[in-house]
């Protein structure tokens, strides 16, 4: 009865079974508890799941932002909405094959990479997404912190002339390190959870949060007499034409894919724990594109709406709100964007970034000490100096999908078109099978990535240093835009 009870000694070593995944003893060196395929009784994930997943990372501050660049170059709101609707329409049949595979396989990203880049191979595509997963989850804590200062403000005003004693060159002040602290510790129970838990977080967050952005939708019409403001009016029409319109509109198009890149690559993450039919997986192709338009449009009017009535053009929500006279406004509203962030930093990237690291190193780290890992990672990034200084740094993580999108198509690609949708499951998980390929490296992969990223290259150098001339089509793209001084001047991608 005693052995019942007797308490085991810490290890740093995770746990490891027994199975055809790991081979006797337990592989420790390419697998773990958390990497192996879930079982069928652990399958937790139905429809409604899936779709309150997609409504939790749908409704965010950075999808209420789309907009925002495609007006300061000169597009109309028109031109914005129809970009949302064809960029997601686009992106939502990649994320739809590829989250098929992880409902086929219920194995995880990094673990599904091995059969199109090798065993070795794979560690490209795993550390070029564990990298941006780190460096996003760091620098959305830094976003929800600015919300939790604007509730903490709504209940006690004299927080926002609270005294600073951090310097100025930090990018931060007292008041904004005590809401990112706060922020990021209300975060730290979520990290602790099992994906399978997540659920739960997903399906609260899909009832609040809808909520408040349509309760803002229809204060922007009613602030503004059914009009919805100057950005909504009838002649608020495209500044550019010609050849400028062109580029502009493919490059706000790439830059909402590019958005999410992440999410079209690691959707057998979640996909994995659906115990639902495949085929529900193309109900993101219909679903997707409206959900994402919708929230679009809400983050034009309502920032309309803001420019009619207080003078001031905010597409931050956080500022939006902060004009507000209303104070229990200000904090249920504050509240309603910290769960979106909350519940989109976990579902795009720390969770991501967890699996990442789980395969990296799946003796010692699993999912839950892979998210906490994450977030004790986003203190040493100093997101809040990132933000306030490091600009070319900022453009060149926002640039960095470049990387995720030909490894997103090569996924794609090799399972359903190569491998004919049939991949040997267990041979994934030992390195001296059929997808050991050239020791370990499938260079048909790398070949095909490297292909995939040369174009985009111009691009991306130009977005991380403007200066650099990089052809033609960056130059068409900067057009004059000192009529609309109200905008800040956007960056052209290639």
């Amino acid at each position: 009865m005693g052995s019942r009870f007797e308490m085991q000694r810490p290890t740093l070593k995770v746990d490891h079974v027994d199975s055809a995944f790991s081979g006797p003893g337990g592989d420790s060196r390419w697998t773990n508890k958390d990497l192996d395929p879930i079982r069928r009784e652990d399958r937790k994930w139905t429809v409604f799941s899936l779709i309150a997943y997609w409504f939790s990372d749908a409704f965010n501050a950075a999808t209420w932002e789309f907009a925002a660049s495609m007006l300061a170059i000169g597009l109309s709101y028109k031109d914005a909405i129809g970009i949302v609707a064809t960029a997601f329409f686009t992106v939502s049949i990649v994320i739809a094959l590829n989250g098929a595979i992880g409902v086929l396989y219920h194995a995880p990203f990094p673990v599904l990479a091995r059969a199109s880049w090798g065993f070795w191979g794979s560690y490209v595509a795993i550390i070029s997404r564990v990298i941006l997963a780190m460096f996003w989850f760091a620098i959305q804590t830094a976003n929800g912190g600015d919300v939790v200062q604007v509730m903490i403000t709504a209940i006690w005003p004299s927080f926002a002339t609270l005294p600073n004693h951090i310097p100025l060159t930090q990018g931060i002040t007292t008041a904004g390190m005590i809401s990112f602290f706060l922020f990021w510790l209300a975060q730290v129970p979520f990290l602790y959870m099992h994906p399978n838990n997540l659920r739960y977080l997903f399906i609260v967050k899909s009832i609040v949060v809808p909520i408040c952005f349509i309760a803002m939708l229809i204060w922007a019409f009613r602030s503004t007499g059914g009009t919805g403001g100057i950005l909504l009016s009838s002649t608020a029409k495209a500044t550019v034409g010609g050849t400028a319109y062109s580029y502009a509109w493919l490059s706000s198009f790439t830059a909402v894919i590019g958005n999410y890149a992440t999410l079209s690559v690691n959707m057998p993450d979640f996909s994995r724990y659906s115990r639902a039919s495949v085929k529900w997986q193309w109900l993101y192709v219909p679903m997707l594109p409206v959900v994402f338009t919708f929230i679009s449009f809400c983050g034009i009017a309502a920032t309309s709406a803001g420019l009619s009535n207080y003078g001031s053009l905010e597409w931050n929500p956080a500022a939006l709100i902060s004009l507000w006279p209303n104070r229990a406004c200000r904090f249920f509203a504050g509240f309603a964007f910290a769960l979106a962030a909350l519940g989109v930093n976990i579902s795009a990237n720390s969770l991501s970034a967890a699996n990442d690291l789980a395969a990296l190193f799946p003796t010692y780290v699993n999912i839950r000490r892979g998210q906490l890992l994450c977030a004790v990672i986003a203190w040493v990034m100093v997101p809040w100096k990132i933000l306030a200084s490091a600009g070319s740094f900022l453009n060149f993580m926002s640039a960095y999908s470049v990387f995720l999108g030909p490894i997103g198509a090569i996924l794609v690609w090799d399972f359903w078109w190569v491998h004919k949708r049939k991949y040997d499951v267990v041979a994934l998980y030992h390195p001296h099978s059929i997808y050991r390929y050239t020791r370990g490296i499938n260079w048909r992969a790398i070949l095909a990535f490297l292909v995939g990223v040369a174009p985009n290259m111009p691009g991306f150098i130009h977005s991380v240093n403007p200066k650099i001339k990089v052809g033609p089509g960056v130059r068409a793209c900067e057009h004059d835009l000192s009529a609309q001084g109200e905008y800040d001047r956007p960056r052209c991608s290639a």
